[in-house]
């Protein structure tokens, strides 16, 4: 598959200006965005292989921005007719509207990623071997367990971003994920454990045997964990969250929050704060879409903009929102690289790409020891959010019983209750230890899935509400 963004349709770069200038005549903005795509999935459960999928796709959403309103229109007809009726169409919104487009992005990105063959190399037999050597190595690992499975799964696609002036940027977008999941069973009990990773990189990164025999090793250990668990207790607990992908909590509860979207409606528990002071002293978020190689990372976003690292909380101050083109310009601020879309066919809203609360200065060990009765949360599963209120309901896939200081029995069945303004004012400490997750988050978002990332140190938060058995 070519990396030149127009070598499957059937109209060029001089077709694209001449439908654009047309449609977006009197437009704030707007663009062309064209996208082919191919998408391998294998999945291995059973001991066998169950699905292998190979996907191709190809198409075109073309948008004018005419004030708050929007025109969009998508195609995967590659036809030069099928790009003038979607312009006929986005141009519906003008209403009248008299504006002056506004200039391209700036090109001050780097290219953050190499373009690789992760759909070819390695080839599928290698893939589907590799994930029943995983198969064969966990059963052989230990006698408790009873059933594994493990995917794997590729994208490569090439996008590029055309604007009535004639700019265009484009780019190829790789990105993997690999994926274990084990069921231990003793004296009739089963209980599963699961890992994953994945990123912007060849497949080479995560299928060498020191990578997927620590993924496997990881899930294996999270089972057996999870058959010592015992039902975990309810009511109000201090609590000290794990680094790394706990942080999906910050991402659900204070993330969407601070998009713009979301702010410039008055919709969030966030909105109108700008320079108050809105969490612990000591906390700094970020988004930074900037990070070679991450899941959640572009060189550009779906708009063309740049990413980057943009602060939005810094030392408990609200510092800004996050913000794509059109949000940007009715809240009288720059965009920031947030402008996102799961394909050709959506259009592009403000949207989280790797989000992150940096280091404090507490060693993780000291916040573990101070933590006289509590409960130590190191993994999360699925959650809900109300995005206007800001509360949330999570589940704890691993975590712990602290007693004076000390980390005892696994317990299970734990949900943390709250809502992430609150939650914010309740860090009492921010350890030095600042982690990544492994690469496997995808985000959600008026029905759109786009890959994220999220981090943060080891943290201590205080008087949060537990849902357990008892």
């Amino acid at each position: 598959m070519t990396a030149d963004p127009f070598a499957a349709f059937e109209f060029d770069a001089d077709d694209a200006a001449s439908v654009l200038g047309e449609a977006l005549t009197g437009a704030d903005d707007g663009e062309l965005f064209l996208e082919t795509s191919a998408s391998e999935s294998l999945s291995f459960d059973d001991g066998r292989l169950k699905i292998a999928n190979f996907d191709t796709e190809r198409g075109f959403g073309l948008r004018g921005v005419f004030g708050p309103r929007t025109g969009f229109a998508h195609s995967s007809d590659p036809s030069l007719a099928a790009l003038r009726r979607a312009g006929e169409t986005a141009s519906a919104a003008r209403k009248g509207a008299d504006a002056v487009m506004a200039p391209a992005p700036p090109r001050t990105n780097s290219i953050l990623y190499d373009d690789v063959d992760v759909i070819g190399s390695p080839g599928f037999e290698a893939k589907a071997k590799l994930l029943g050597e995983i198969d064969a190595y966990l059963r052989a690992r230990d006698p408790e367990v009873v059933q594994v499975a493990a995917s794997l799964s590729a994208s490569r696609r090439v996008i590029g971003i055309v604007r009535a002036d004639g700019d265009m940027r484009s780019e190829v977008r790789p990105l993997v994920r690999l994926n274990v999941s084990v069921t231990c069973e003793r004296q009739g009990r089963r209980e599963t454990g699961s890992a994953g990773a994945g990123g912007r990189a060849a497949f080479e990164t995560w299928l060498a045997p020191d990578a997927w025999k620590g993924l496997a090793d990881e899930a294996l250990r999270v089972a057996k964990v999870n058959l010592e668990a015992v039902d975990a207790p309810a009511g109000e607990w201090d609590l000290v969250l794990g680094p790394g992908w706990p942080a999906v909590l910050l991402h659900e509860a204070v993330g969407h929050g601070l998009e713009g979207d979301f702010n410039r409606k008055g919709q969030s528990a966030f909105s109108g704060r700008v320079g108050e002071q809105v969490a612990a002293k000591g906390v700094t978020i970020v988004d930074d879409g900037a990070m070679p190689d991450r899941r959640g990372s572009l060189s550009f976003d779906d708009e063309g903009t740049p990413t980057g690292r943009t602060v939005l909380i810094e030392d408990g101050v609200l510092k800004g929102y996050m913000q794509d083109r059109q949000n940007a310009r009715l809240m009288g601020v720059e965009p920031t690289g947030n402008g996102r879309r799961e394909s050709y066919a959506h259009p592009p809203m403000p949207r989280m790409t790797n989000t992150i609360m940096e280091s404090g200065s507490t060693d993780p060990d000291e916040i573990l020891a101070g933590l006289k009765d509590g409960i130590y949360a190191v993994n999360f599963g699925g959650g809900q959010v109300d995005i206007t209120s800001g509360k949330f309901v999570f589940r704890c896939t691993e975590a712990y019983r602290v007693r004076g200081g000390k980390v005892e029995e696994p317990i299970k069945g734990a949900t943390l209750i709250g809502d992430g303004p609150t939650a914010l004012t309740k860090i009492s400490q921010i350890g030095n230890d600042m982690k990544l997750d492994p690469g496997v988050g995808t985000c959600g978002k008026a029905g759109q899935g786009v890959p994220v990332g999220v981090g943060q140190p080891t943290l201590r938060v205080d008087g949060l509400t537990v849902g357990g058995a008892g």
